[in-house]
């Protein structure tokens, strides 16, 4: 519409009817005559508004969803790096728990046989050099380890050192087959030489023959000359087996390791003997066998005639 005076003056005359029909309405109240028009237009709108609404709707949740999406998606990724975290506390956790246990029983056991020792923690497993059965540990030459110092862990004997380095060290374990020590036997105190057999129980070689050993006894260390490289008194193993080797002045028998050599994961470090040698009193006491079940006696029934007899 082109700006002339008429449309100017028409503009005016709608804006006061406008203010007129306002002014009606509002001084009218519920009886404003309006309210018969206002009524009819509901009714023709109201359906098509409906309408609208309806078809308008998906769409506007759709841009809504679109919009909140990005907030869902941090959401869910703040929530699983929480879940990750909350794993990895505690799986740390559960390793503080078994590193506390194992330094508990490692202390233990150095108090008990009075060895000094240097705490280390296993960091590799095997050896690049004919995949020998050995550990390396997280001390060296620094923290005052040497060749030939016994390695001992909660349970018992681990192996020696046989490399140093400034920070590391390289242990030789009790399994491997170029490993031997001397072994004393419980109660009796025969002594022999065990020998590594990798996965198999280690083989002790008894030098009397007519030693008394059987099965469930328990050996320690024997001691080397100036305690390298085994200190006397080391829990070794319990005898497995006697093998029979009729007209051998030795006697054999299979010893089963204290130590798991596949869980090793803190370990001790010799680095000062005790001042006398404490034979088998690092031993754990032994547990005595379970008692025997109660053999179960017959029961009795009554007869008619009121005597007793025996179930078959």
């Amino acid at each position: 519409m082109r700006d002339t005076r008429e449309s100017r003056l028409l503009l005016i005359l709608l804006v006061a009817v406008a203010f007129a029909l306002i002014t009606v309405d509002i001084r009218g109240g519920d009886d404003s005559p309006l309210n018969g028009p206002r009524s009819a237009a509901a009714s023709v709108f109201g359906p098509v508004e409906s309408g609208v609404s309806r078809l308008v709707s998906p769409v506007a949740d759709g841009l809504h969803s679109l919009r909140d999406s990005g907030s869902q998606a941090d959401r869910i990724r703040a929530l699983e790096q929480q879940n990750e975290l909350l794993r990895q506390q505690l799986s740390s956790s559960d390793l503080v728990k078994s590193r506390d246990g194992q330094l508990s029983k490692l202390l233990g056991l150095a108090g008990a046989g009075q060895y000094t020792i240097k705490v280390a923690q296993v960091v590799a497993i095997g050896s690049s050099q004919n995949f020998s059965w050995t550990i390396t540990i997280d001390i060296g030459s620094n923290d005052g380890i040497q060749r030939d110092q016994t390695v001992i862990n909660g349970d018992g004997l681990v192996g020696r050192v046989t490399t140093v380095a400034p920070t590391t060290a390289t242990v030789l374990l009790a399994v491997d087959p170029r490993f031997t020590v001397g072994a004393r036997l419980e109660g009796s105190g025969e002594v022999g030489f065990g020998t590594g057999e990798g996965d198999a129980p280690m083989r002790v070689e008894l030098l009397n023959g007519h030693a008394a050993a059987k099965v469930g006894d328990r050996l320690v260390t024997f001691g080397s000359e100036n305690d390298k490289p085994f200190v006397p008194g080391v829990p070794f193993g319990t005898i497995t087996q006697i093998v029979n080797t009729p007209g051998e002045l030795t006697k054999t028998v299979l010893v089963q390791p204290f130590v798991s050599f596949t869980k090793l994961d803190l370990v001790g470090v010799v680095v000062q003997p005790p001042a006398t040698d404490p034979r088998f009193a690092v031993l754990p006491p032994k547990q005595a066998p379970p008692a025997p079940s109660p053999t179960p006696t017959p029961s009795a029934t009554a007869t008619p005639s009121g005597t007793a007899k025996k179930k078959r």
